[in-house]
């Protein structure tokens, strides 16, 4: 159990239903001197202050929180670390969009005047584990709206890969990556239906999915090796060698844990991969759905030569993702030091 520590002031918001939870007062200092040190310091020394934030009492299983810590990055405006409830990911593209409305509302950026459409685009330079993301904020009568993030480099991994897989046999998936690794695979694969199937059903076997998929497929990213390894398992509507103007699909990362919102790494992910099967060129725009009925647009907005911030050879994409984050609060937790629960815990 943690010691004392706190109190933690937090900003909550939400995107498309996934919670954000901003840690923007009470978390002790984090040292190294590049952002991935910070996380690597965080995960070793600071895994109960993330615990007792993202379990319950003041949390739950499917949690999700953002720690700002000091960039890097000469040009970046802020940076950030991203918890859940296993750890802390690398990227996070529903957090990024409520990131880019906090910044503009707590005057961390300024914001530049509004264009001939009324729009001012507010510019906010973030460094993420996973490298540089850059936002655009539209404010629209002093008031945030929509929000557009630019990926890293984001490519296929890896198309047609046959897991055998528990329970369920040989399946076909793909694996992409958009600031994390997904697998990503066909609900009609699992012998599931997005919305119908209960979500618990779904859970299972996306689970079954990434722990095949994380023996089988090797990784690799070029600039860390952090950044190697499995996040989650996406399960689609229809499989990315097709790209319908709307698509759904449900993230499952973590340990277990579900997103609500359409996964701004796994839509990026989902999109370099249709892109590198020919399903969509750059500048077509597509939307991705969530079980809560929330959208994410995605788009193509430039291409890699092979080896560009991706294993040598393999082509990658920058892709933009827009969506919109809403506030539900604010809130400042304690952790008493005779409370025997302070250190967090979960009941699934």
């Amino acid at each position: 159990m943690p010691p004392t520590t706190g109190p933690f002031r937090t900003v909550e918001l939400h995107t498309g239903g996934e919670p954000v939870r901003i840690v923007v007062d009470g978390l002790p200092p984090i040292p190294g001197a590049t952002i991935l040190e910070k996380r690597r310091y965080a995960r070793e020394h600071l895994d109960d202050v993330r615990r007792a934030l993202m379990a319950e009492p003041r949390g739950h299983a499917d949690m999700y929180g953002v720690w700002p810590v000091a960039p890097d990055l000469p040009d970046a405006d802020l940076a950030v670390l991203f918890t859940h409830n296993e750890g802390f990911s690398t990227m996070c593209g529903h957090a990024t969009i409520a990131l880019g409305r906090w910044a503009v509302e707590e005057g961390l950026v300024p914001v530049p005047p509004a264009g001939p459409d009324g729009v001012a685009r507010a510019p906010v330079r973030l460094q993420a584990p996973c490298g540089p993301v850059e936002v655009v904020v539209d404010v629209v009568g002093g008031r945030v709206g929509d929000v557009r993030f630019r990926s890293v480099p984001a490519f296929a991994a890896a198309l047609d890969v046959v897991l055998e897989v528990a329970g369920l046999g040989a399946v076909r998936v793909d694996v992409g990556y958009g600031g994390a690794f997904y697998a990503l695979v066909g609900a009609e694969a699992l012998g599931v239906e997005l919305g119908t199937t209960p979500l618990a059903t779904v859970v299972d076997r996306a689970t079954a999915v990434t722990t095949a998929a994380s023996a089988a497929v090797a990784l690799e990213h070029p600039d860390a090796v952090d950044l190697a390894y499995l996040y989650g398992t996406i399960v689609v509507d229809v499989p990315d060698e097709v790209a319908p103007e709307v698509s759904r699909n449900v993230c499952v990362f973590a340990d277990r844990q579900v997103d609500r919102s359409p996964t701004g790494s796994g839509v990026t992910a989902r999109t370099a991969v249709r892109h590198a099967r020919g399903a969509v060129d750059a500048g077509e725009v597509r939307r991705f759905e969530s079980l809560t009925g929330a959208s994410f647009t995605a788009e193509v907005v430039a291409t890699h030569a092979p080896g560009e911030r991706a294993p040598d050879g393999v082509p990658a994409v920058t892709v933009e993702v827009g969506g919109r984050a809403h506030r539900t609060g604010t809130a400042e937790f304690v952790l008493e030091d005779d409370d025997p629960l302070r250190g967090g815990f979960l009941l699934r």
